[in-house]
């Protein structure tokens, strides 16, 4: 009888664990997702190429990843991402991007105007979808034909043309007797070749533009020192070889009282002056609601490439104070972060 009362106890202990763990909520969130994420395949694969190593391209890459897990898409269950960093260098963003078709991955987000460029061409007959972002001008740098329209091709992606105009009009508004403005970029990213051409267009005849050009990140210190007694300000696009050195120009502007703007935020917070600038975290998200319609069934070509949706007006005060200004009030008042 003693050992019958046993079995019958340890039936009942069974059971009440079994019913336990049939009322336990654990995981529900993470299946929806996985279930919303669900592409027929066991593992997707994707390549991400980015330019180089710099915070801002750094908020584009995690912005990504971090989306993709929101919506589902989790590493080493469903999704197997594979990302490089070509360092600056042109030639091996064409090495990554034959070695993400060689892999036959299912997508490649590619992250600045070099690598998307590199990966249009590696992927050109492939059927392998492309989605870049951190890209000015999709149409000058040959990715896509037009704005806001279905490519037809596997190219789609987050064009954020930079606002210029609007920089130029921020500078103009801390600096009223602003005459010589120093632009630092590499003329050979096609990005900010176009974003210089717009400057020098809108400031024509109002401020005079003095160019200094780099073809690597070494050159940029001794381009900024080119630029002492020449320029009232100093200003860099969205250019992926001066971002990489971009610290040198800060000491530069700051040693001579020279401000420096920027077309990111991310060298604002490291000591330039201010930006009105694209949120690069938010682009990142972006590229990745579209990498995911894409795994899940819509072809790139039927997808129209998409403006960037947010931009932030980002002021350093403090180091306004280094530069010897004095940032206008109505500047201050209605910006989105003040340092």
């Amino acid at each position: 009888m003693r050992k019958f009362g046993l079995i019958l106890g340890l039936i009942f202990l069974s059971l009440v664990i079994v019913l336990s763990g049939c009322g336990t909520q654990t995981g529900n969130t993470q299946g929806d997702a996985q279930k919303a994420a669900d592409t027929g395949k066991k593992v997707v694969k994707v390549g991400v190429s980015q330019f180089v190593a710099h915070p801002a391209l750094d908020l584009d890459q995690k912005g990504f990843l971090d989306q993709m897990k929101e919506l589902g898409f989790i590493q080493g269950q469903n999704v197997e991402f594979d990302i490089k960093n070509s360092q600056g260098d042109p030639n091996m963003a064409k090495t990554i991007a034959d070695k993400f078709v060689a892999d036959k991955v299912d997508v490649i987000l590619s992250i600045t105007t070099p690598s998307s460029q590199a990966a249009a061409m590696a992927t050109k007959g492939t059927g392998i979808p492309v989605v870049y972002i951190a890209v000015s001008d999709a149409v000058g740098s040959g990715l896509i034909k037009e704005l806001n329209k279905p490519s037809g091709t596997n190219i789609t992606g987050v064009y954020s043309a930079d606002p210029v105009e609007q920089q130029m009009d921020l500078i103009k508004e801390i600096q009223p007797s602003l005459k010589n403005l120093g632009v630092l970029y590499n003329p050979g990213e096609a990005n900010s070749a176009s974003n210089v051409k717009r400057i020098k267009e809108y400031l024509k005849g109002k401020v005079n533009v003095v160019e200094a050009t780099v073809a690597s990140s070494n050159e940029v210190q001794g381009a900024a020192q080119s630029l002492v007694g020449r320029v009232d300000a100093m200003f860099m696009p969205q250019d992926n070889t001066v971002m990489s050195a971009v610290e040198s120009v800060i000491d530069v502007g700051q040693k001579n009282k020279i401000p420096f703007y920027t077309g990111d935020t991310e060298s604002v917070k490291k000591g330039a002056l201010a930006t009105l600038g694209n949120d690069e975290y938010d682009c990142g998200r972006q590229g990745a609601e579209i990498v995911a319609k894409i795994l899940r069934g819509e072809k790139a070509g039927n997808i129209p490439s998409e403006e960037i949706r947010k931009r932030t007006l980002l002021i350093n005060k403090n180091a306004a104070v280094k530069y010897g200004l004095t940032i206008p009030e109505q500047v201050l008042s209605r910006a989105d972060q003040v340092l």
